[in-house]
This record gives C-alpha cells, structure tokens and sequence, in this order.
C-alpha cells in the first residue's frame, strides 16, 4: 500500500479513546502500567486481525495450525535461547520452573525437540495465535507511548523446521507469508534486512517487516523473520534422517505473522477518515462485520 495522505493524523491513542477502542487506565488497575484493555470494537477488530491471519497463513500458507500451552519449561526457553542470556526479560515461576511464554516461538520450533524427523517429512510448518509475555525493562520514550510496547501482547506466529540445504530458500518464503498480510490490508511497509551488529542471538539472517504510521511519522515493527540454521536444533537435539540415512541437524526459522497490537495501531491510523470514524480494510470486512469504526 501507499503512505496516506492525512492532514495532521491523529495517532493511535487519541483515535482510540476518541472510538473507546482500548482502556489502558482500567488495564493498569487490574496488572499495572503497559497493559492493554481492548473493548468494544477494539476488542472484535483485534480479534478479526487475529482470525484473518491464522486463515490466511492455514488456508493460502499450507502451515498447521497449533493451540499450544502458554507456560513453558525451561530447557524449551533454553531451546530457542531465550535462556539463560534474556532470562531477566521473561516471567518465570519459580515453584515449578515454568515461564509465561515470550513468543509462540518457544512452543512450536519445541514441538519436536529430542526427535530425529524424517527427510521426507520437512519442511514442517506450524502457525499460532498465542498472547506473549515479555517485560520489556527499561523502555520508555515516545515510541513506547499508548499500546507499542507492553508487557503482554498478542501475536500470530510462524515457525519452520527445514533441512540445511533449503533454509534459506523457505525464509525467502517465510518472510513473503508474512509480508502478504500487510499487501492484503493495504498498509505501506518497508522490509529491511538486519545487518551483523543487529541481528538477535543466535540468528544467522534477519528480515524485519516495518509498517507504516502516520501518527508517529514512522516505521514500526511488526514482524522479525530469521533463520536459526542449527543453532537452536543443536540446543534442542532435533534431528533428520536425510535420504543417505545419516542423522543431522534440522534449521529452524521464525517469524511473526504478525505481531499485534503495532498492526492494529498502525492500522487505525492509516485508515482514519476526517469525520473521525476508522474504515476498516476491505480483506478485514467479513471478519469484522461491517465497514466503518464508528463513534459510539
């Protein structure tokens, strides 16, 4: 999509209490500062986004759809190495060594750890629609204001298990799975490709997805698609049989399809109308029910 042409375009904080879309003063008296509360309508175009996303990924994507649990053990943060190195970032629970689950990452790349896969049976591909759980110490500024950064988020994930010899190829398409949500909305992105110094740990290759938003005159993240290689598979023991019937470590690539609720601000802004009201994207309309955000 295009960059929309506003005339001084409200951003996503005063568009959402001018609609009551989300509460963040009642959020923070149940759990605290950085909470969202969704209501009325935010809480239905959040959860169209969310069911638009997991069908387009299930049903154009061919990924299987997981519901997995949203606490997880240790050695599956170790796995996916958010342990020990971020372990200050994440909620544990210390009773019984089980922690709030950051990103869907951790559930679904665990899903066959300590197996030895069949060639034939890679790529595996798997899609969830998970809340993710991150405490996100010390952020603050301008581009942390209203529902950017919080510390529990929904977000829709993607995550590959591949042979050596195609990892690269499936995270061109990985990266192209994701950026297919943003083409069908209509929101103006940019990809970007991280450069050594920024790439996550335990990355080999990162494309980052970057709508547009109009209310803060920038670029937001909204999705970070990577190829592991075998750094996590080797944590994990996950392995294949290749057709000389040698065992060898399977790579792993992630990325978020997509993460919400940047989508949903940048959404908000973008489809602003001078009446005040959202139009909502024409792809979104069946899941959503009607048209127009309206006033109340």
């Amino acid at each position: 999509g295009k960059k929309p042409q506003l005339t001084k375009p409200a951003d996503h904080v005063a568009l959402g209490a001018k609609l009551k879309l989300f509460d963040l003063e009642r959020a923070a008296k149940l759990s605290g500062s950085d909470f969202i509360c969704f209501t009325g309508a935010g809480a239905k175009l959040e959860r169209a986004l969310i069911n638009f996303m997991v069908d387009l990924h299930t049903r154009e994507h061919g990924y299987t759809e997981i519901s997995p649990p949203f606490l997880v053990r240790r050695d599956c943060m170790i796995g996916t190495s958010q342990l020990p190195k971020f372990e200050s970032d994440m909620y544990g629970l210390d009773q019984n060594q089980l922690f709030l689950a950051p990103t869907a990452e951790v559930q679904l790349t665990n899903l066959h750890r300590d197996e030895i896969l069949r060639v034939t049976d890679l790529p595996r591909k798997f899609v969830a629609y998970t809340p993710c759980f991150r405490r996100e110490a010390g952020a603050a500024g301008r581009e942390t204001r209203g529902i950017i950064r919080v510390h529990q988020f929904d977000k829709v994930e993607l995550v590959k298990i591949t042979t050596p010899e195609t990892s690269y190829e499936e995270l061109e398409s990985l990266t192209i799975d994701a950026e297919r949500v943003l083409q069908l909305l209509a929101l103006h992105y940019r990809v970007v490709e991280l450069c050594t110094g920024d790439l996550g740990f335990g990355s080999a290759k990162t494309f980052d997805l970057e709508v547009w938003s109009p209310g803060q005159d920038a670029y937001l993240e909204v999705s970070s698609c990577s190829n592991f290689e075998d750094f996590q598979t080797r944590r994990m023991q996950l392995r294949f049989k290749d057709h000389d019937g040698k065992n060898r470590f399977c790579h792993t690539l992630n990325g978020s399809g997509l993460a919400l609720p940047r989508l949903f601000a940048a959404l908000i802004e973008n489809y602003q109308q001078p009446d005040g009201t959202v139009r909502v994207p024409e792809k979104l309309q069946p899941y959503f029910g009607a048209e127009t955000i309206n006033h109340e």
